[in-house]
């Protein structure tokens, strides 16, 4: 019996979101924030953190700083019940990454410094850790550039050990969507959102990405933001609406939806309920500062998922 549902490797870091900020961010001005939020951030810290706290056994591999910000980090996804024995700890210089969210009305400024998130490397995986849960997730494709041309040699690996396997590419930094290609046959479950998606197919046509990148992986799922999500396999299609919430920061909902999807998947439900406990992840994510932030309250999560099932 596998001792983890699911095993990640990435990246670990902090965001500090900034709320309330001019429209225009002019030069040489001191500007005002009206609020701040400093959060456990890192697309795969926050599917890590947000799986763990509905339920799933995670255990993640990631590299640190012997810095505040890490040991900040590291304690929020140990809090909830993350396994966190395989996260190395880098002596200076290196330093924990830190993004920085400024959230607009209806659009935000994202700036990383990466840190260690650059440092993962292949000597710093534990194959048998692995290899010991049923699944293997990665996000922030991108991002990981000490990892990049060992992936498909990790995911093959990984498969010849029967675990399934999903990749969240998240955005490209130098805008160039390359590759990825050698890694795909090797994805059970491909999670980009529609940018990301036609980016990484080549096309401005959703269609014709949808199209393309089925003939690539076998589970295409695309996330939709208030549109919901949609699921293709070969010919089978499935969507679900998105919930309707009052929404307090976007900052990780896509990454909340794979870790309700991936809770679902790995234990064989169909696809309209992975879908569906996608969106109730994400929506949950959004009512709260951060993308993890709504998960660590569990009297808001209980309730806002009773009021879920009984609308």
């Amino acid at each position: 019996m596998a001792r983890l549902d699911i095993a990640i490797a990435g990246e670990l870091n902090l965001d500090l979101i900034l709320y309330g900020l001019p429209e225009t961010l002019a030069p040489e001005r001191e500007l005002l924030a009206s609020d701040m939020m400093l959060t456990l951030g890192s697309s795969s810290a926050i599917v890590a953190h947000n799986l763990a706290a509905l339920g799933s056994r995670v255990g993640f591999v990631s590299c640190i700083g012997e810095d505040q910000f890490g040991e900040t980090a590291l304690g929020r996804l140990a809090a909830a019940r993350v396994d966190v024995s395989r996260v190395h700890r880098r002596p200076a210089p290196a330093k924990t990454g830190l993004t920085v969210v400024l959230q607009h009305n209806s659009w935000r400024n994202i700036l990383t410094y990466a840190g260690t998130a650059f440092d993962l490397r292949p000597e710093d995986l534990d194959l048998d850790y692995l290899s010991a849960a049923k699944h293997f997730h990665l996000s922030s494709f991108y991002l990981h550039r000490g990892l990049r041309d060992y992936l498909r040699d990790l995911f093959a690996y990984l498969k010849s050990k029967g675990l399934t396997t999903s990749l969240d590419p998240n955005d490209d930094p130098d805008d160039r969507w390359d590759s990825i290609d050698a890694v795909l046959p090797y994805v059970d479950v491909f999670l980009p959102n529609e940018r990301e998606g036609m980016r990484i197919a080549g096309t401005d046509d959703f269609e014709t990405a949808l199209a393309r990148l089925c003939e690539r992986v076998p589970l295409l799922v695309v996330k939709l933001g208030s549109k919901g999500a949609m699921a293709r396999r070969r010919a089978e299609r499935v969507t679900s609406p998105a919930l309707k919430v009052d929404v307090v920061d976007p900052v990780g909902a896509g990454d909340s939806f794979d870790a309700g999807f991936l809770h679902q998947w790995v234990r064989g439900s169909d696809l309209q309920r992975c879908l569906a406990t996608g969106n109730l992840a994400g929506a949950l994510s959004t009512t709260r500062a951060g993308g993890t932030e709504a998960f660590r309250d569990c009297a808001h999560r209980d309730k806002f998922f009773r009021e879920a099932a009984s609308a």
